[in-house]
């Protein structure tokens, strides 16, 4: 099939089948579709068109068949994904499933644990969060204490993580454990699932600035998980949780070029929008103009580093500067946002603003410099491994 005779068949279909109610922007957090055990669906719009993209095996599209996905070619993906932006049809999941572990697994799973969990991910059916940073161990990761103790065939797991987030509304989590306590600092971490519903796993929310908690404390305590839940070899952790980490920063970064926050819409709601759709205000006329050209060049450059990927070349160091880049410019989006509202957008409750979405929003997307390795991280990583410059 030609890749033009693909999109029209995509875009036929998703005519047909995406819901009035996902062709909306998302408003905020509860339009989002996350899964899991405990889902409870928005409205019937949502639970539709998650089920029918599941069938299709859209959700995760460029999975192979066999574990869930559509079995499309790269160059297909992104037709799917254009003629999707192109009639503003919502994802239909979002996950650390499909963007973090999913990704992990396919390279380094067992073909039982591939079977056992990547179709469920597909289909929104388990909702997984990341056990990395712990007290002490965030940016220095390998730091970490949480140790595994091999008795027969299960791991009987203590320790603490630390801004796992929503990991008191996940049903499985993925965890750095260290089973090896004698190995150097790097080597001797296991990459380990476990079910969240497992007796000695607890979890405790963390209240934000925000004034929301995504973020928890989780907590394991004798609790046990068998040997082969353990991801790749015992002791090779380290590998699969940096291959994840390049997955989990170009997740973070996407949300810098798909615009979860329009600063045109915010304009239009501020007043700032004429009849004809042009923006009245100079100021704010200039200052989308040059987040809508910054948006534009990152989302090509990202696009060469998935080619280059596909081809082999791999991600590496490249991933901390899209990291970087992607976060300052989209907590310039919640800015630029936030500038546009004016004085509505301090609004925490009321009737312009649902929920404070705005405000919430703005102050959530200060973390982004934080999560996921923080920017001064990223930037370290940049000087000695891109560019190539001496340090201690």
């Amino acid at each position: 099939m030609s890749l033009e005779t693909f999109r029209k068949e995509t875009r036929d279909w998703l005519e047909a089948n995406c819901p009035p109610g996902m062709r909306v922007p998302a408003k905020g957090e509860a339009d989002i579709c996350w899964g899991g055990r405990n889902w409870t669906f928005a409205s019937d719009d949502q639970r539709i068109w998650l089920e029918r993209m599941a069938e299709r095996g859209w959700t995760v599209p460029t999975w192979p068949k066999e574990y869930g996905g559509g079995g499309l070619t790269k160059e297909e993906g992104f037709v799917l994904k254009e003629e999707m932006k192109a009639m503003k049809a919502r994802s239909p999941l979002d996950s650390f499933g499909i963007w973090m572990l999913g990704p992990a697994l396919l390279k380094y799973g067992s073909e039982e644990q591939k079977r056992e969990h990547l179709p469920k991910i597909a289909r929104g059916e388990i909702r997984w969060c990341q056990g990395y940073s712990e007290p002490g161990a965030g940016s220095d990761l390998a730091s970490l204490r949480t140790k595994g103790v091999l008795d027969g065939d299960e791991y009987v797991i203590n320790g603490q993580k630390v801004w796992t987030s929503y990991a008191d509304k996940s049903d499985w989590i993925f965890a750095l454990v260290r089973t090896e306590a004698d190995a150097p600092k790097h080597l001797g971490i296991s990459f380990i699932l476990i079910d969240m519903d497992t007796p000695g796993v607890s979890t405790k929310p963390i209240k934000l600035i925000s004034g929301k908690s995504p973020f928890c404390e989780t907590f394991f305590d004798d609790a046990r998980a068998p040997v082969s839940n353990v991801v790749g070899k015992p002791g090779q952790g380290w590998d699969i949780a940096k291959y994840l980490l390049s997955h989990e920063r170009a997740g973070i970064v996407s949300d810098a070029v798909s615009g979860g926050l329009n600063p045109v819409g915010a304009a239009h709601l501020a007043g700032e929008v004429d009849e004809k759709g042009r923006i009245a205000d100079p100021i704010l006329r200039g200052d989308v103009a040059r987040l809508t050209i910054d948006a534009l060049a990152f989302e090509a450059t990202l696009r060469r580093v998935k080619d280059e990927a596909d081809k082999g070349e791999g991600v590496g160091a490249k991933a901390s500067i899209l990291k970087y880049v992607g976060t300052e410019l989209n907590k310039r989006r919640h800015e630029l946002n936030m500038s546009a509202l004016g004085s509505d957008g301090l609004l925490w409750e009321g009737e312009k603003e649902e929920d404070g979405e705005a405000a919430r929003s703005w102050l959530r997307s200060r973390a982004n410099s934080i999560e996921g390795g923080t920017s001064e991280i990223q930037l370290n990583i940049v000087a000695k491994r891109v560019l190539e410059l001496p340090g201690t």
